[in-house]
Formats: C-alpha cells, structure tokens, sequence
C-alpha cells in the first residue's frame, strides 16, 4: 500500500489537514493518484454553449474545483476546466450516503471528475446534475482566496500554475499568445515563405552588442554559444536557393532583465531574395495590422491606456529627419567625428572617445526621439557604424538602407537591404569583432563560413527580424514581458 506521510516536512495547518485525509483515502483503498484517465466527454463551453440540445442529457466533465456550497444533503459547486467554469449540482439521494460525505471531505482545489445530467436551475444556470463524483487528484496545498487571487507579482512569474487556476484571465493571454504565433505562421506561409529551423548552438561568438550564453560540449571539447540571431544562418539558405524563408524561435541574449527584456525571447526573422528594406517594411506593416485583426478583430487598439493605430501604411521617416526635428542638430552639417562629439558634449549627451558621426546620430536618437514615437513609425536610413549586416544607401554611403519600427516608444522590429557584397562585409566583421572583445567578447571571431557562402553570391535580398513577444504584449496589453511569457527567467529562491 502507498503511504502519503512526510515526517520531515513543515506543513501549514490546512496542508496537514489535506495530507491527513489523503492519508484516509489510501489506507481505506481511494488512492487518487492510482486512475489513469477519465472520460471527459465535454468542456464547460461545449455544454453551455450547446444546451438546447444536451439538455437532459449525460456527459461527463472533469476539473478543478473551486467553489462549494454544502446546504445539507446537497451541494452546489463550480468545476474549472480549460475553457471555463460549469456548475455541478450533487444531492446525498442521487450518489449515495457513502459517496455523498466522501464528496464532503472533498477540498477546494481537488481535481475532480462528474458524471451527470445537463439541467437548467432556477436561476437560469446551466449545470450539470451529478450521478457520479470521482476524485481524479488531491490538491494539497490550499488555494489562495478567490476574492483577492495571487497578490504576489513575484510568485506570480515563478509559480505560473497557481496563477492560471485562480485567475483564469491569465490563461487567456497566453491563448492569445499561441492565436498570435499561428497569424504570423499563416501570414508568411500565405505569402510562399517556407518556415525552417536553424542551430541554437553556434560554435562562434558572433555579434558586437549582444552578450552570448556560453555553454561547453563536452564529446567535442569546445565552447559553443547559444543564438543571439538567426539571421546569418537564413541568409545561407537565400545562397542556397530558397527565395523566401522564415523562422520562429527562442533567441537568448545574457543581458539585462526588465519589463521589454527577457533573457531569452522569441522572434521572427524572414528573408526575401530579390527584394530591399522597403519590401520588408510592407510586409512589417501588412503582417501586424492583418494579426491584430485576426486575433483582437480591430487594428485599433488600447495599450496601458494609450490609443494605437496599427492600420497601414505608416510613416517612414530618417533618423537624420527626426533627430533634426527633435533636437535642432543637422547630422549632415558635422564635418568630421570629433565636430560631432563635441556637438554631443554641449548637449551633455553620452559620447565615447572611438564615436564616430554616425555613433553620434544613434546617440541623439536615442535621447530626442525614440520615446516619442508612440504610433508605428519606421525609422529608415542607419548609420554605417551600427549596421554591421546592411547594404549602403548608393547615394550616401555614410548611411544604410535599414529601418527599425517603433511603436509606443519601443523597438518592435529591425530590416535591412541585406549587404550582399563579401569584402564590406568583411571589414564590417572586423570592426564589429574589434568592438565585441572591447565589450569583452574575448571569443568573438569572424564567421568565416558566412563570409565563404557570400563569396558564392547572394541575391539583393530583404531581412527582418520582429520582437514576438513585444508583439504579444501590444495586443494583449500586458505592461511587462513577463505577462507574456509561461515561464520568465527568475532569479533562484535562496
């Protein structure tokens, strides 16, 4: 027989209590944890919504039960299932004596299955009329009080099971977040792109910005790095000879924690060969107004209760034209770097000794204008310098023909015309390695296999990559990135 005793453990009261009736139950032969499965032939929804033709009728439903209400010798109760709540009717005369007070010694929180009839009750509820109870799992620790549900933000994040059963809303987000995912797949697999997987483990330290996992394998004794991008990989395949591709997946990045950063994320990048930046910002516009209409049913929206439009087109506007607009200060009247550093300086904005004009832009931007953008804006036209993987603008080399989107002060998404020439690339991979190892980076490398598959010949060829889960908070109106994900990096409990 399977004991359920635990001398060592500190129980609360009401814990005690519940291990203590477990205990009952396996000594008189009633283990829960024995079943295998259970017959559940409807959902709450399927019943309520279907009543006129279930009424009268057997079903079996099973959950979580969260509410009771004994008056004698019947009960009332609501059972929590995935698509909601159903009450369940139970009387002493229908189940039995015997069954009628094991069901009294039942807890909230129990996992319970019902076997009964659909009926409609004096206050017009649809219900079911239990035949049969069975408890299916004994919930052990005591629920937190329905009124107020689970207070504690913190425990919220690490102990997102008890925050989805006693605040079903919660489910909802994340119901809408799978809605979100599948728009984007339909979206792009809609337009012939075809969706791929690429490695999460790279055997380079690639990116100047970004700060890599590191991890070690051990059968080949070498230090890998977890993805900051997907972007390189895809692009081989445009080598290759696929026209349009995509993926979705887990991006991780060792970096800061805070309401839009996770350390790690999911994004999804898409390539299109024959195409530029302004190919990729109608597909950035056309994509998320046609999700938001898909899965909110309108492209205007309320986040934190500020009004967005997400119907396209939106404006396209230079960093240079906006920093100029915002700040007064010509980027195309700096004569040389230190002009622009010293510009920098007067405005007591952060400069660097190394910064060049185009580092300066970035600069300004970041202090005039980004908060500013609140309704989706693409900004276009990057300096050189920060735009390690983008084609040049012909007409100005100085800057490149990327854009970011913005929206509520926030980057959404990044593109470029892919810079497709191997010998600029090179020298960009140089000086980005250079800028990495002086971040620290002491393993950063060239990709000298990426570098080998653009000697080969990639096509002019649109890029972009877009924040999913920013994109899940803005339509689920969720103010942190942690609202949004099933289980958010915590830091350890000590």
């Amino acid at each position: 027989m399977t004991q359920h005793t635990d001398q060592t453990a500190d129980f609360s009261e009401q814990e005690a209590i519940r291990r203590a009736k477990l205990q009952a139950l396996t000594e008189e032969g009633g283990n829960p944890y024995l079943l295998t499965r259970f017959d559940a032939t409807h959902t709450s929804d399927a019943i309520k919504g279907s009543f006129s033709s279930l009424e009268g009728q057997t079903v079996s439903v099973a959950g979580r039960m969260v509410s009771r209400r004994i008056m004698g010798k019947a009960a009332f109760l609501h059972l929590l299932d995935s698509k909601g709540k159903i009450q369940a009717y139970v009387r002493r005369d229908d189940i039995g004596a015997e069954a009628y007070q094991a069901f009294r010694n039942l807890d909230l929180g129990d996992v319970l299955g019902i076997r009964g009839r659909v009926f409609l009750t004096q206050t017009g509820e649809v219900s079911v009329h239990a035949e049969s109870v069975t408890l299916l799992a004994k919930c052990l620790k005591p629920l937190p009080d329905k009124w107020h549900g689970l207070q504690d933000t913190d425990l919220r994040y690490r102990q997102r099971y008890l925050d989805m059963i006693v605040s079903p809303e919660v489910r909802d987000v994340f119901i809408k977040r799978t809605r979100i995912i599948n728009a984007i797949r339909s979206f792009l697999d809609g337009r012939g792109y075809l969706e791929v997987d690429t490695p999460i483990l790279h055997t380079l330290e690639i990116g100047a910005a970004a700060r890599p996992f590191k991890t070690h394998h051990n059968t080949l004794d070498i230090d890998m790095f977890l993805r900051v991008e997907t972007e390189l990989y895809l692009k081989r395949l445009i080598v290759g000879g696929f026209d349009r591709v995509y993926e979705i997946g887990r991006i991780f990045r060792n970096e800061g924690m805070d309401t839009r950063h996770n350390p790690e994320f999911t994004s999804v990048e898409a390539y299109q060969a024959y195409a530029d930046y302004h190919d990729m910002m109608d597909l950035a516009e056309q994509m998320i107004s046609q999700v938001a209409l898909e899965v909110c049913g309108t492209t205007e929206i309320t986040f934190q209760g500020q009004a967005v439009s997400l119907k396209a087109p939106w404006p396209r506007l230079s960093m240079a034209e906006l920093v100029l607009r915002e700040s007064g200060i010509d980027f195309f009247s700096w004569r040389s770097d230190e002009e622009a550093r010293e510009c920098l300086k007067a405005r007591k904005v952060h400069t660097e000794p190394h910064f060049t004009r185009g580092d300066c832009l970035a600069e300004l931007f970041d202090e005039y204008v980004e908060d500013k953008l609140i309704q989706p804006t693409f900004v276009i036209d990057y300096p050189v310098e920060i735009s390690p993987l983008a084609k040049r603008k012909p007409e100005d080399p100085r800057l490149t023909e990327r854009f970011e989107l913005f929206i509520l002060g926030s980057e959404f998404g990044n593109a470029f015309s892919e810079l497709n020439d191997p010998i600029d690339q090179r020298a960009r991979f140089i000086r980005q390695v250079e800028e990495r190892r002086k971040l620290g980076g002491l393993n950063a490398q060239v990709d000298e296999d990426y570098l080998n598959a653009l000697e080969y010949g990639l096509p002019p060829t649109g890029g972009i990559g877009i924040g999913v889960d920013r994109l899940i908070m803005l339509l689920t109106d969720s103010a942190s990135i942690r609202d949004v994900l099933l289980f958010p990096t915590m830091k350890p409990v000590s």
